[in-house]
């Protein structure tokens, strides 16, 4: 499945239903007077939030959604029906603005949470309405009022509580598979994560966390490159990062330049992303050069967990510490 994560769509509530022109027309009464009853009103237009909706998938093959209008009125006196409402489900972390505006409407986050979006309009008035001392027989009516009408662009943030960050090809869909019973796309080369993936870490019979793997980050990535600053977004409601370095350099690059580039590139997207809790996981310790690569980060006095997707060296020490950091992050007010 691919993960969408935004989408831009037209929404309309629906119409008003025309008022009716009618006359009472009975045995023994053939001049009646006008009965003709009003329009229902048009359908609203609802967002709500639902869990069990993952990606804005849909909203790349329907982009356009329209309430129902209300029915006409009719004789007798009798109004038209009420239309329903149109009901929109999105998943939860979803952002909705106005896309003309670009100014945010709501923040879709909890389970059920709704919003009316649009107003249906009023039905239009039937010619009863109009009837005076001086107007007995009116033969007009109004037509319903229109619904409301708007451009919405839709932008989904993964709620996850861990981020998973790094250059590409350090190993952060290796560790995802490794923690969770997720299953991105693994191999040798670089930017095989296109889209974020989400995995939910078992720690204990009672304590568990959603990890995020975020595809991976290049330099310049807070201006766009590599499409980073969209994957950037996916990090900012998340608790604890997992910053995950390739210590053997398999990539002929510096683990230490990894180190600070994606912090950099954090900094530069968001201050939010720099007060984040960070643990330092380097990655293929099993392998040769790893070792001595690491006394860069020893003599910096950065503190750092030693891992191996590989051989699962560290991984079970590594998932108690985001465990704990969790704890204490969840306990700040």
């Amino acid at each position: 499945m691919h993960f969408i994560d935004e989408a831009t769509i037209h929404i309309k509530a629906g119409d008003g239903g025309r008022g009716c022109v009618s006359f009472r027309r009975e045995k023994f009464i053939p001049w009646g007077g006008p009965d003709g009853g009003n329009g229902g009103r048009g359908g609203d237009l609802v967002i709500r939030c639902d869990r069990h909706i993952k990606t804005l998938l849909d909203f790349r093959y329907k982009k356009k959604y329209e309430a129902d209008r209300g029915d006409p009125g009719r004789g007798a006196m009798k109004s038209g029906r009420d239309a329903g409402t149109l009901v929109i489900k999105v998943p939860r972390g979803t952002q909705i603005f106005d896309a003309n505006s670009n100014e945010m409407i709501v923040d879709m986050v909890d389970d059920g949470q709704q919003l009316l979006i649009a107003r249906g309009g009023d039905g239009g008035f039937g010619n009863d309405h109009f009837k005076s001392s001086t107007n007995q027989a009116p033969r007009r009516a109004f037509p319903g009022w229109p619904g409301e009408e708007k451009d919405l662009r839709l932008e989904l943030k993964l709620l996850a509580d861990v981020g998973l960050v790094g250059c590409p090809n350090a190993g952060k869909s290796s560790l995802l598979a490794r923690i969770s019973a997720a299953h991105p796309k693994i191999a040798p080369y670089p930017f095989t994560t296109k889209e974020p993936n989400l995995g939910i870490v078992k720690v204990d019979e009672f304590t568990s966390f959603v990890a995020a793997d975020i595809p991976g980050l290049l330099e310049g990535a807070h201006k766009g490159v590599g499409l980073g600053d969209r994957f950037l977004k996916h990090i900012e409601r998340t608790k604890v990062l997992i910053h995950i370095i390739d210590a053997a350099g398999v990539d002929q690059r510096r683990p230490i330049d990894d180190y600070h580039t994606i912090n950099n590139e954090l900094s530069s997207y968001s201050e939010k992303l720099t007060k984040l809790p960070q643990i330092v996981a380097l990655n293929k310790m099993d392998l040769t050069d790893a070792a001595e690569n690491i006394k860069d980060f020893e003599s910096e006095g950065i503190e750092f967990m030693q891992i191996s997707c590989a051989t699962q060296k560290g991984i079970k020490e590594l998932i108690y510490k985001v465990s704990d950091m969790l704890k204490k992050a969840e306990a700040l007010p």
